[in-house]
């Protein structure tokens, strides 16, 4: 971890030029209009099916929007085509829904590609659901998985590939019958930050002790694999990764740890026992920010706000903006607010927790679509979301991290596209903001103005919007404690029933 590999340095690789790379795949990669790897994704290539050959679990620092969701899918992919075992052999984890669904489909356009099956664990649907499709019984003819004694398990995995929370991947380890973790050969930790500092029903370390206690005497690999599939134990031994196992089984699960803002914090570290991690990383900073991202600071009277907001708004003239507070209740009270104001030609949105996933999922796909033009978001729920077309990124409230600022700013920017970054500043904010981007190496942060007739056209529409802002925050209290009694109420009559 001391001595990391620059990602920068490794460059774009055209598909055609991508060693080992399966035809098969190529031409998914290409139904998905991709024609090159950028960096991030040829020097993970280079460590896996390369001649790396996953000898080190990868620990990798890349800046949002530069592709690391398939920097890992692809290797993991090709990796599990070399063989026929249908088991759950590849976990990825993420910490939320919306960000799962988004790399389940990532995996789901290459997998079928070379017959392999994805699985999707998140609560999205019933839990009954979700084990018809991750589970079920074996058909005659099918491959299955067998135990020391040769006999057939009675259920097995629907899927070989599996994108999970770690709330409902732990439902299932503890409550689902013929659900095992215990053959899996590759494990992702997504956004490693957040997982590791919230423990989530200890999911890690009970993922790793199911793991770790298998027999991996089980699997059947062949001897005469070619090294380009690096599918056989032979293989993998020739490139070295039998040196410190000394306990431990082998062959081993392979690990790739990756966030934007990744920790480099030992203690933190050890909760994945990770086997000689290799650091990629990008350049001398640990905070990058995207390439073609604009930072820019706008100072504004805190008590007219919304009003800079909606001049700013108004300038943009329509693009794609997602607007970040700080916290849930912030959210809620500023959409509510801005859309008090009428004649708006632009539709405001909310997305938060507040909502119920099929309400987010609503707007997030009309959002995709341009149908919403800006949402107005807390920090928890766009972690890694990627929105095609979204050219600014406005902070309402100032982070108060670095991390905080890398991450929001990452929702635009994306894969090599130009993008805006604005922060709306009370004037005592600005030193602590300079100081905040020079940690990430950024000297330079220019102030935008907006006309200052335009903040006035919003002013007289403004006392009757706060208004009506009052009264519908009284009117939501007034429900939320009239469904309390109700729901007390009826608690209360089971009780006197069952008594």
């Amino acid at each position: 971890m001391r001595d990391p590999i620059d990602i920068s340095l490794s460059g774009s690789c055209p598909l055609s030029s991508t060693p080992f790379l399966d035809p098969r795949l190529e031409m998914a990669l290409s139904n998905m209009k991709i024609k090159q790897l950028f960096p991030v994704q040829a020097a993970v290539w280079h460590e896996t099916i390369g001649p790396g050959s996953f000898e080190r679990d990868i620990c990798i620092n890349s800046p949002t929007g530069s592709g690391k969701t398939l920097a890992y899918a692809l290797p993991i992919v090709q990796m599990l085509s070399t063989r026929t075992i249908k088991c759950l052999r590849a976990l990825v984890v993420l910490p939320t829904r919306d960000l799962a669904v988004q790399v389940k489909e990532v995996f789901a356009a290459l997998a079928p590609a070379v017959g392999l099956s994805v699985g999707l664990a998140v609560g999205q649907s019933s839990i009954a659901d979700e084990i018809s499709e991750l589970i079920k019984k074996p058909s005659l003819g099918t491959g299955v998985c067998y135990d020391s004694e040769d006999s057939c398990q009675e259920i097995r995995s629907s899927v070989d590939i599996l994108v999970a929370t770690p709330g409902r991947l732990m439902d299932h380890i503890n409550n689902t019958k013929g659900f095992t973790v215990e053959h899996l050969c590759y494990l992702v930790v997504d956004e490693t930050d957040r997982l590791l500092r919230e423990a989530y029903q200890s999911w890690l370390p009970t993922v790793l002790q199911l793991a770790y206690s298998s027999n991996y005497s089980r699997f059947s690999f062949e001897d005469n694999t070619s090294p380009s599939t690096f599918g056989s134990l032979k293989t993998i031994r020739s490139f070295g990764v039998e040196r410190g196992f000394k306990g431990k089984p082998y062959p081993r699960l392979a690990k790739m740890v990756l966030s934007a803002t990744l920790t480099q914090d030992p203690s933190k570290l050890a909760q994945l026992d990770l086997h000689h991690p290799l650091f990629l990383t990008t350049g001398k900073w640990r905070y990058q920010f995207p390439e073609n991202l604009k930072s820019l600071k706008m100072v504004c009277n805190s008590k007219l706000k919304p009003l800079y907001l909606l001049a700013l708004l108004e300038t943009l003239q329509g693009e794609k903006c997602i607007v970040f507070t700080s916290s849930i209740v912030s959210t809620h009270r500023l959409c509510t607010l801005l859309n008090f104001f009428g004649d708006l030609q632009i539709k405001i949105k909310e997305y938060s927790r507040l909502q119920r996933q099929s309400v987010r999922s609503k707007t997030l796909k009309a959002f995709r679509a341009g149908e919403v033009q800006v949402l107005i978001s807390s920090d928890a729920m766009t972690r890694g979301m990627d929105v095609e077309g979204v050219k600014n990124v406005i902070n309402y409230d100032m982070p108060q991290y670095i991390k905080t600022y890398i991450h929001r700013a990452g929702r635009t920017a994306r894969a090599g596209q130009s993008g805006r970054c604005f922060t709306l500043l009370r004037k005592d904010e600005v030193i602590r903001f300079k100081k905040l981007l020079q940690k990430a190496g950024n000297e330079s942060c220019p102030e935008y103005s907006v006309p200052s007739e335009s903040v006035e056209s919003f002013r007289s529409m403004y006392s009757t919007a706060l208004e009506r802002l009052k009264e519908s925050i009284k009117s939501e209290k007034k429900h939320k404690k009239t469904k309390a009694n109700i729901k007390h109420r009826g608690i209360a009559k089971k009780n006197e029933k069952s008594g």
